[in-house]
């Protein structure tokens, strides 16, 4: 096994993963909303990072080869479970997270069953950018966790017309009310937004690699 930094790194982000959820075993909101925002951050950036060095140092390992695709889907998978969990069950926040875990799971059976023959289908920019848009979106949900709990905090004890008054600029809002129901609402739409963006790019290239490994299948008949 060659230890290197960029295999470092991805090992990282794997433990990082369950961390995630972890948080929100051992801390309240909105800190576990926190910490599981900047784990999650960070492991999104070390895996631009990590490829980044691996590839300008000559140094990809099979190893890495190996973790790198299994750190992103554990990420991924974890903190989707994680936001389902904690939210309303909205059928907007469910089917998209659905497709997205289903196409997981059925790649990766598809890989086991393969073998040597799944590293010769090469990723697709499209399923790069399906990574970066789930990435982006989960972080934004975690982000809107982050301001409704700050929201709830600053509005306890407060009746629902001295809410609207300050919100509707009749009062003064020296709690900073209507910037933290602004990020809540804007973090939530833009991560549900990026996230049927990414179910659907998840779709497609679950499609793509699917057709790709129809021969391989084939000649296993």
């Amino acid at each position: 096994m060659t230890v290197t930094l960029p295999n470092v790194l991805t090992i990282l982000r794997l433990v990082a993963a369950p961390a995630i959820a972890v948080m929100f075993l051992y801390f309240n909101r909105p800190w576990a909303d926190w910490f599981a925002l900047v784990l999650f951050v960070s492991a999104a950036i070390t895996d631009w990072i990590d490829g980044y060095l691996a590839r300008s140092w000559k140094q990809e390992t099979k190893l890495g080869a190996m973790l790198d695709p299994i750190a992103d889907k554990a990420m991924v998978v974890i903190a989707l479970m994680v936001i389902v969990g904690y939210s309303s069950m909205s059928p907007w926040l469910v089917l998209p997270a659905t497709f997205i875990l289903f196409r997981e799971v059925f790649v990766s059976g598809l890989r086991e069953y393969l073998g040597d023959v799944a590293g010769t289908l090469k990723v697709t920019k499209l399923a790069k950018w399906k990574t970066t848009a789930q990435m982006v979106a989960i972080a934004c949900l975690f982000a809107q966790g982050v301001f409704e709990h700050y929201f709830g905090m600053s509005v306890f004890g407060m009746d629902n017309a001295m809410v609207l008054d300050i919100l509707q600029g009749r009062e003064e809002d020296v709690l900073g009310l209507w910037w933290k129901m602004e990020g809540m609402i804007w973090a939530g739409r833009l991560g549900l937004w990026l996230l049927w963006l990414a179910a659907a790019l998840t779709v497609l290239t679950g499609i793509d690699y699917f057709a790709k490994a129809l021969p391989h299948l084939k000649e296993r008949d």
